[in-house]
């Protein structure tokens, strides 16, 4: 720790000493409100620890890279990693200091144009002032004696800023929470999203007797406050809001006032040994209740947090995944209401009705819709995570392909790589980038970015199912199926196509009742594969008739498949006994691949 930082901690009343400094960062890291991925943190501890100890000089883009984000020496100094990150961290301050740190004693930022923290008192902000930077080199008399600062200002002087601050920061969460009202850009011009529907986490009532009950209750509200905002379709108001809210009959007029479009609630019950939650959401404008579900535990059956992180994990995934509660009723709202000129979020929507249907009609609905949208926010990190999808599709089903270069190949790769740069915690792209590193023939790098995806959000069924396919396709097909089975399960509404792979995954393992029970519940007659899967299942469950009117039908929608099928096989990383059982099936259902298909070699 510098000497002149140990010296000016030593003055009567000064709040900026080294050690209430790392006591606000450790605020900052151990608030739920500050939302950042490890990688942010670790930026965080870098700029403050290195300040502290009097090494600010050597804060500078090179060494962050090397020493925080384990870059190799010699990097190229074009590789934007530090200024996206740096880019993170400063939002992710800001939004800390407007929802949780407003009483902070100490304020710690980084100014644009560098990235050497500063360090002030609230009561300097709030006077207007500069941050007082702390890092060495700053003589110790440099900060003012804001300990006395008070004493010399006049109430009315107190009352006019404290006003002022509040008015400010009433204003900033106004616009930060109220979704009708239309989006603006940031100073520089450029929108960074659209809208999303916003949701507010009600406390949840205590029902029960005794402690027990409330302390589940809280529990719960927390765990719901943490699995939630990993859905990056939603937008959650954190934790502060949550404490605020009215009971439920109450807190309709709030919610139109903060621009809500959903709240859940729900209430929590102990008695003997068991625990009941009752979890409802409800539509804020009409204060309808669109779902409610009760969920029981035998609190002998597992310990206090992993009995709230289960249900909370349910109640997220019924609420918030892709073609969950929500998402299907905003689906409806658009139908009934289809705007000209679609908002980017509802692209989204047009991106999961693609993919409960696979149609060539709604992917070129959907490619247009999401090109537009990335047109208007570039920053946009779930609509190229999604855009990167439907260009892949192009080469992987041949739906609407576009003649020239870059080959969709490339344009997915190129679509899920921004969209992991623009926000790494994004599991939709990660996911994009797992199944397109997939079809450009990097299987481990994909099933390693698939691990990292799950971890960040074990609760997105559409993850579950498609990571699930990866790993069976690539010959790993009991976890694969598991996967699969848990993501039916948990999501009946997107389940036709992980469905159909379920299918070929009880086909490879020799269980043909349970494939063909999963090939005649998926039924997704305009995706040509599912034909050639029916195909092979009907055949090889000795439906001969059935099996000649799928297999002709795959025929024609995509007549270049048989005769290239070694290739479009190995595109999917299926191992080669597994696709000599699959050409064998085909073969078996009047199909005619060429002769040495699925042979050694091949």
């Amino acid at each position: 720790m510098s000497s002149e930082l140990a010296a000016e901690s030593e003055g009567p009343g000064s709040a900026l000493s080294p050690e209430s400094v790392l006591a606000q960062l450790d605020r900052i890291l151990s608030s739920p409100e500050f939302q950042l991925p490890e990688r942010g943190r670790s930026f965080l501890r870098y700029i403050v620890s290195e300040s502290l100890a009097g090494r600010a000089q050597r804060i500078k883009a090179y060494t962050i890279a090397i020493e925080v984000f384990g870059r190799e020496e010699g990097f190229s100094q074009e590789d934007p990693v530090v200024r996206i990150e740096a880019s993170r961290l400063r939002r992710a301050l800001e939004r800390y200091y407007l929802i949780a740190g407003q009483s902070d004693p100490i304020r710690i930022d980084m100014p644009k144009g560098g990235y050497v923290p500063t360090f002030a008192t609230q009561l300097q902000c709030a006077k207007h002032a500069p941050p007082e930077a702390l890092p060495p080199g700053a003589p110790p008399d440099a900060a003012p004696n804001v300990a006395a600062e008070p004493e010399r200002r006049s109430g009315a002087q107190k009352n006019a800023t404290a006003l002022i601050v509040f008015l400010g920061l009433l204003s900033a969460g106004y616009w930060l929470f109220h979704f009708p009202a239309p989006l603006r850009a940031p100073p520089d011009g450029t929108k960074t999203g659209p809208q999303a529907p916003v949701l507010a986490v009600a406390p949840f009532a205590d029902l029960g007797e005794g402690p027990l009950s409330k302390l589940y209750a809280l529990g719960l509200r927390e765990e719901l406050l943490t699995d939630l905002p990993r859905f990056k379709e939603l937008r959650v108001l954190g934790r502060e809001t949550s404490k605020a809210l009215p009971a439920e009959a109450e807190a309709a007029p709030v919610l139109q006032k903060l621009g809500v479009g959903y709240m859940l609630t729900g209430a929590v019950r102990v008695a003997d040994d068991r625990l009941r939650v009752t979890a409802r959401l409800l539509e804020a404008d009409k204060g309808e209740i669109l779902w409610s579900q009760s969920y029981e535990q035998n609190l002998s059956s597992g310990g206090l947090f992993a009995i709230q992180a289960d249900i909370a994990g349910k109640v997220a995934s019924a609420v918030a995944q892709p073609y969950g509660v929500i998402a299907q009723a905003d689906v409806a709202r658009s139908l009934r209401q289809p705007p000209d000129d679609p908002d980017a979020y509802f692209c989204t929507l047009h991106f999961y009705i693609y993919r409960a249907q696979l149609s060539p009609e709604k992917h070129a609905a959907a490619r247009d819709c999401l090109e537009s949208a990335i047109k208007r926010f570039p920053d946009y990190a779930t609509a190229f995570a999604m855009l990167s999808i439907i260009y892949l599709d192009e080469d992987r089903f041949l739906y609407n392909p576009r003649p020239g270069a870059p080959a969709a190949l490339e344009r997915s790769l190129a679509a899920a790589r921004r969209a992991v740069e623009l926000d790494p915690a994004n599991v939709r792209a990660q996911q994009a980038l797992m199944t397109t590193l997939n079809f450009n023939q990097r299987l481990a790098e994909s099933l390693e970015v698939g691990e990292q995806a799950l971890a960040l959000n074990p609760n997105d069924t559409e993850l579950m199912g498609e990571f699930g396919t990866r790993l069976a396709l690539s010959g790993q097909w009991e976890r694969g199926k598991a996967l699969l089975s848990q993501a039916l399960s948990r999501n009946p509404g997107g389940s036709a196509y992980y469905r159909g792979m379920l299918a070929i995954v009880n086909y490879i393992e020799g269980d043909d009742r349970q494939a063909l029970i999963d090939i005649r519940q998926s039924n997704l007659q305009a995706f040509p594969l599912y034909h050639l899967i029916a195909a092979v299942v009907y055949a090889q469950n000795g439906l001969d008739a059935e099996a000649r009117t799928e297999a002709d039908a795959f025929v024609k929608m995509n007549p270049k498949f048989i005769p290239n099928v070694d290739a479009e096989l190995i595109k999917r990383n299926i191992g080669r006994d597994d696709r000599a059982h699959m050409i064998a099936g085909m073969r078996k259902a009047g199909l005619t691949p060429p002769p040495d298909a699925g042979a050694p070699g091949h």
